[in-house]
């Protein structure tokens, strides 16, 4: 196998596997479409087997904007699951709101002088 073979092997093993992350794109995206209804999307996935180029190509450009909205509205989605999480496992607030609101609890009676130097100690921890 001489060099040339090899560049042109790569060459076309770049653009083949370019061409299945868009086609997996495109299906996925169309399984994650809930205005299309079973029938449009059964089209579509047809049109991707017998045409594919010209079907993803097509898809691209007529479905492009609303492909980007869908993948930008999970991403936001994902991001607000994961702050969520993070402030669950966190506690919620952070170590000076924690010691502000039982130093509230402590002037009000609510707690004794042991019991906010423990929440103190568990805030700072």
């Amino acid at each position: 196998m001489s060099f040339w073979d090899f560049f042109w092997l790569m060459i076309w093993a770049f653009f083949f596997i370019a061409y299945l992350m868009v086609l997996f794109q495109i299906v996925a995206d169309l399984f994650a479409d809930r205005s299309l209804n079973g029938w449009a999307k059964a089209i579509w996935i047809t049109a991707l087997v017998l045409i594919p180029w010209l079907t993803a190509l097509v898809y691209l450009i007529t479905r492009g904007k609303g492909m980007t909205e869908r993948q930008g509205a999970a991403a936001g989605a994902q991001k607000r699951a994961a702050e969520d999480y993070i402030r669950s496992v966190a506690g919620g607030n952070s170590p000076a709101e924690q010691i502000a609101q039982a130093k509230t609890l402590l002037d009000s009676g609510a707690l004794s002088q042991a019991e906010f130097d423990k929440l103190k100690a568990k805030a700072l921890a």
